[in-house]
């Protein structure tokens, strides 16, 4: 999509080739890559303007990061992800790895962080619906089939029919070395 978009999605390290996809996600799906996450670089509408060598690499994405890995559960094909192996990858895996007490899975004793959601609600990303600062996305007009609906951080109602509950705050992380 670099004819398209450009400089907004310039990152390091660079995905160029069709191939390249394909290995890192066969990599994701035999275990080869441990955990799935997103870098969230919000750089300005104004940054990613410049020039391509001069533009800042990076892309905002920690909010549709779960909605890609949706599609492509969704769309099958590449190795055909199950829900299972997302929430492996990005839920226990990171809790796992880097040791956080607590964290990670749906067990009694634990915080309850969870992300509902309505796995059939198609929805397309436009700048009602961007909730980064930078107010900007890449994925601007891309249509997604899967949609969180609710979002509890430690077990506070954080997200909830499009609206935040910023009335508690996320806890700070404790790790089990």
């Amino acid at each position: 999509d670099y004819e398209k978009l450009g400089s907004l999605i310039k990152c390091n390290p660079a995905i160029k080739e069709s191939r390249h996809k394909k290995e890192i996600f066969k990599a994701l799906l035999d275990g080869r890559i441990d955990i799935l996450a997103s870098d969230h670089a919000p750089h300005t509408w104004e940054e990613k303007q410049r020039k391509y060598l001069r533009s800042p690499s990076g892309l905002p994405l920690v909010a549709h990061t779960l909605n890609i890995m949706l599609d492509f559960y969704h769309k099958g094909g590449r190795g055909n992800i199950s829900l299972e192996k997302i929430v492996e990858k990005m839920c226990h895996d990171p809790a796992r790895l880097f040791r956080i007490g607590k964290r990670g899975y749906l067990k009694e004793g634990y915080f309850a962080d969870l992300a509902l959601l309505d796995l059939n609600k198609k929805w397309k990303v436009s700048k009602s619906n961007i909730y980064y600062k930078c107010a900007w996305s890449p994925l601007e007009g891309y249509e997604f089939s899967g949609r969180v609906t609710d979002t509890f951080v430690s077990g506070h109602h954080a997200f909830a029919c499009g609206k935040f509950d910023e009335s508690e705050k996320g806890m700070r992380l404790e790790f089990d070395y």
